[in-house]
């Protein structure tokens, strides 16, 4: 199985967000995001 930090950002690319438009709409830092993406966090 996926872990979620691939799911978000195959969903994400999916979209065609990039993290600091994705972070921009969730009120998160791009820091955040990438963080997840990465399993960092």
């Amino acid at each position: 199985m996926d872990s979620i930090g691939k799911q978000i950002r195959a969903l994400r690319r999916k979209k065609g967000m990039t993290q600091e438009q994705l972070a921009e709409l969730l009120n998160l830092s791009p820091q955040a995001v990438s963080k997840w993406e990465t399993g960092v966090s």
